[in-house]
């Protein structure tokens, strides 16, 4: 309270006459001009704002866009892949059934071959045991029979036997 003293009422009527006379010439002159100054800077930050937001929603459509175009092409990485595998399981089955069916085919034909050459082997053979049989047959009436030579003659039939076979 020992400042109120100090304190003139004259002097504070004067304070406040100068303190409005300078608020209506600022106010005059310089108000709007700082107002629109204001408005233009909170225009320009709110369009700065609206355009980052417009950025950033459209950053995030391209990445929602590539994650889906990558998601594409995995699925599509993915499916080619499977159908390789699948061709080419395919292709394995093919092989293996025609080999199968050449092998067959290479075994029937032996077989065949087999048995034709058996069959000629055993006609052929047929006819050595025929001539030998005649030969073995001649010999015997040719000769005077006696048991040293009937030995003889087996013994010769069973060596040309061993020599055909």
């Amino acid at each position: 309270m020992e400042l109120l003293k100090f304190i003139s009422t004259n002097e504070v009527i004067a304070q406040i006459i100068s303190f409005l006379i300078l608020f209506f010439i600022l106010r005059k002159f310089f108000w709007r001009k700082a107002l629109s100054f204001l408005d233009a800077r909170r225009g320009k930050i709110s369009q700065e704002i609206k355009d980052a937001d417009k950025l950033k929603a459209e950053a995030l459509q391209l990445a929602a866009d590539y994650q889906a175009k990558l998601n594409n092409i995995e699925a599509e990485a993915h499916k080619r892949i499977q159908e390789a595998i699948s061709e080419g399981r395919k292709i394995d089955d093919q092989i293996r059934k025609k080999a199968y069916e050449e092998a067959q085919d290479i075994i029937n034909n032996a077989k065949a071959s087999i048995r034709h050459e058996l069959s000629l082997a055993k006609e052929q053979l047929k006819e050595e045991i025929v001539d030998l049989t005649i030969e073995a047959t001649s010999m015997v009436f040719r000769e005077k029979l006696t048991e040293e030579t009937d030995k003889k003659l087996v013994n010769d039939f069973l060596e040309r036997l061993d020599e055909v076979q």
